[in-house]
């Protein structure tokens, strides 16, 4: 106490002139973390990732990465935007903004972050309901996306299709229906097979769709036919609120192909998904047929808003994922622990990503919901216009494409 005292007195005594120095101090301190210039920091860096579980190959992805500064950081913000991202839409349907179906990817960013990464824009992929992330990472804008949660006319769906339906370029949703876009999926490799084009479509589902028959059947066709298919479970070890152990009687989804080759990924490492995606895409582009792929990974939220997702698992399994596997923070300590970037860097990239958020929200509150003459709008894709009936079956409007 007596030492407390005494260095508030000698405050008092020294007054504004300590005060000005103490402020100068800071000033300078911060002015050195800013003239850090980019030469102080290595262009890039090598790293050992978890070597891949394979079927029916001889050899897989490789076991080291090279990721430069600049991938680091945009990999960085691009899962720091997801995961803001998906707590905004948590508290937005929470204050009842959002309504509906909605299902939220945190905790599975490097999964579609590593894809994205790994593939061409011209590359398709497909989907299922928890398709926040992908859109994303496919090139909608945060405001769009927030916009198609709240239902308004700047969504990525004009406001008409909400959480499970989002589309853009070469994104094909967002599908509702447990396992329906894998057939899709195989259908659009068909495509790009039949036209001669040398891409490949990603088509994923969960563990929990991943006992579905119509998945079988497309293993079937897609061997067969050699397309250049990418069959991704991302296995969060929950399909709605049953543990995998208790849903499937081998839990071994990348041999679930049998005859198709496969491979398990650590999917909470974005580096490990990307290399196993490279490896992927190689082998489909090289006219070799499809691959299975898995992807361990974990929801940090229920299955949907309606799901609290502590009735089946405790909240101690939830923060044990979070304090040791989380893709962000793994993604951040590699990067400051060699040299690819400060914390103070990551730190203002946090800060632009939750004004990006905030903006975004602001949009997705104020922005008007699309009129009832737009109920016929965008049915189909460059199609002549058209007449639909409204509610009223006296009432004809005019589609738009």
């Amino acid at each position: 106490m007596r030492k407390m005292l005494l260095a508030a007195l000698s405050r008092v005594l020294q007054g504004p002139a300590a005060a000005t120095a103490a402020a100068a101090g800071r000033t300078a301190s911060r002015v050195m973390v800013a003239s850090r210039n980019y030469a102080d920091f290595a262009s890039e860096a090598t790293f050992e990732i978890k070597k891949c579980d394979l079927h029916r190959l001889e050899e897989g992805p490789s076991t080291t990465a090279v990721m430069t500064r600049e991938e680091g950081l945009h990999y960085y913000k691009t899962m720091q935007t997801i995961r803001r991202m998906e707590l905004k839409s948590d508290q937005l349907y929470k204050q009842k903004i959002i309504r509906g179906f909605c299902h939220l990817y945190d905790g599975q960013e490097a999964c579609c972050v590593g894809l994205e990464a790994a593939i061409k824009p011209t590359d398709h992929v497909i989907t299922a309901y928890r398709a926040h992330g992908f859109t994303y990472t496919r090139g909608v804008p945060v405001r769009e996306i927030l916009a198609e949660l709240t239902g308004r006319k700047g969504g990525c769906a004009k406001g008409k299709g909400g959480s499970m339906h989002m589309y853009t370029k070469n994104f094909y949703g967002g599908n509702g229906i447990v396992g329906a876009q894998v057939p899709l999926g195989a259908g659009i490799a068909l495509a790009c097979k039949y036209f001669g084009k040398n891409e490949v479509c990603l088509t994923l589902y969960g563990d929990g769709a991943a006992n579905q028959g119509q998945i079988f059947e497309t293993y079937n066709m897609a061997a067969l036919w050699k397309l250049p298919c990418i069959f991704i479970c991302e296995n969060n070890r929950y399909g709605m609120g049953t543990s995998v152990e208790r849903a499937a009687a081998s839990t071994d989804y990348y041999k679930r192909g049998d005859y198709i080759p496969g491979l398990r990924v650590d999917g909470m490492d974005v580096l490990c998904v990307r290399e196993a995606a490279k490896f992927a895409t190689e082998y489909c582009r090289a006219g070799k047929g499809p691959l299975v792929m898995e992807l361990q990974t974990y929801r940090y939220h229920g299955h949907s808003m309606s799901d609290p997702g502590i009735s089946y698992r405790t909240r101690e399994e939830i923060q044990e994922v979070r304090s040791k596997s989380d893709p962000i923070t793994l993604l951040k300590d590699r990067m400051v622990n060699n040299n690819l970037a400060s914390i103070e860097e990551l730190k203002e990239i946090d800060v632009t990503v939750r004004k990006e958020i905030e903006e975004g929200a602001q949009f997705a509150t104020t922005d008007p919901e699309p009129p009832l003459e737009e109920l016929g709008n965008h049915i189909y894709f460059n199609e002549p216009p058209f007449e639909v009936r409204g509610p009223n079956q006296w009432i004809r409007y005019k589609s738009v494409s």
